[in-house]
């Protein structure tokens, strides 16, 4: 057994658990996104991550709402994907001199973290509806088409105009 699966023994176990991994990286992602809006150098990607981080204290209210819904307590467990994800986007972010270079790195960085978020609700929406928490699953379907959404615009923006810009 893996150092995290102790204490998981049930579907409802890893339901809670996974839950709290998501409120965890929501909460990282939150606490990053200042700083990507700080390196952007495309208006409309600024804007884009200042919308973004809007949202995301939108998920982490609906993620606590999930808690509540499921009657236990809202709390963080500790996410080395998302800390991984967010360290390499800061790491490349740091090494770039070339403003649209780095615009395109911070796209790529953010889908990053766009397609792991979009796995953990489409996955913790599935377990919900399994066990019969169809009201907890539509709360995180919120989440997860405001995420497909955001995945989306960063793709339009960075092949209709940050990627060319990088390429020059």
């Amino acid at each position: 057994m893996g150092f995290f699966s102790k204490d998981i023994k049930t579907l409802d176990d890893l339901f809670v658990h996974t839950l709290r991994d998501i409120y965890y990286a929501e909460k990282q992602i939150e606490k990053a996104l200042p700083k990507m809006v700080d390196k952007a150098t495309s208006p409309e990607l600024k804007a884009g991550f200042e919308k973004h981080l809007q949202e995301t204290k939108g998920h982490v209210e609906r993620v606590e709402q999930v808690f509540e819904m499921h009657g236990v307590k809202a709390k963080a467990v500790n996410c080395p994907a998302i800390d991984g994800i967010l360290e390499e986007a800061d790491e490349i972010a740091g090494d770039i001199d070339d403003k649209q270079v780095l615009d395109a790195a911070l796209i790529a960085s953010a889908q990053a973290v766009e397609h792991y978020e979009i796995t953990r609700y489409g996955t913790l929406m599935a377990w919900a509806k399994q066990l019969g928490r169809s009201d907890c699953a539509a709360v995180l379907a919120k989440n997860l088409k405001e995420e497909e959404a955001t995945d989306k615009k960063l793709s339009q923006l960075g092949e209709s105009k940050v990627n060319m810009q990088a390429a020059e």
